[in-house]
């Protein structure tokens, strides 16, 4: 299972693999950014997240008190309304991209998520003016973050959206 993270001021998507879409394993990674980051830089990188009303998020205070202190609000999209967000489903595409719709995530392990990663982070939008993702969280972004998913700009001329991208 995928998990997906989208920060909208730069369109950088974070993607972690999860054994299961279960909530200890959500809070995981929460915790595992969370102790990366310390309360200040985590409070100011997640200060709202916007999620789905599956059972894995149905426990908002382990994202917004991960140590007790209020940091961030947890707020949920309504059922069957993928639109409230929209541009993480068009990421959510990408990802189809490389992996199509029907193929397990059986094999795949947290390298070749971060890779994945790093490839779609480093295709330039017309929305974002022609940057990339990665270029502007370079600028908007704390290093610590993108240091902790391992996160690389890909020259543009070397970016692979295709299956043939895990096939090396």
């Amino acid at each position: 299972v995928l998990l997906t993270m989208l920060f909208r001021n730069c369109s950088l998507m974070l993607i972690f693999l999860m054994e299961a879409d279960r909530k200890d394993n959500v809070q995981d990674v929460f915790q595992r950014i969370y102790t990366h980051l310390g309360a200040e830089l985590y409070r100011k990188l997640f200060p709202v997240i916007l999620t789905d009303n599956g059972a894995s998020f149905k426990d908002p205070a382990i994202f917004e008190r991960p140590e007790g202190e209020l940091l961030s609000r947890v707020f949920y999209c309504d059922p069957m309304a993928s639109w409230q967000k929209g541009r993480l489903e068009k990421n959510h595409e990408f990802i189809r991209y490389i992996i199509p719709k029907g193929t397990t995530f059986a094999g795949l392990d947290q390298e070749q998520v971060t890779l994945i990663t790093n490839h779609i982070n480093s295709v330039a939008r017309a929305s974002l003016n022609g940057c990339t993702p990665f270029e502007l969280a370079l600028l908007l972004i704390d290093r610590k973050l993108l240091d902790l998913c391992q996160l690389e700009r890909i020259p543009a001329n070397q970016v692979i959206l295709k299956p043939s991208l895990l096939k090396k």
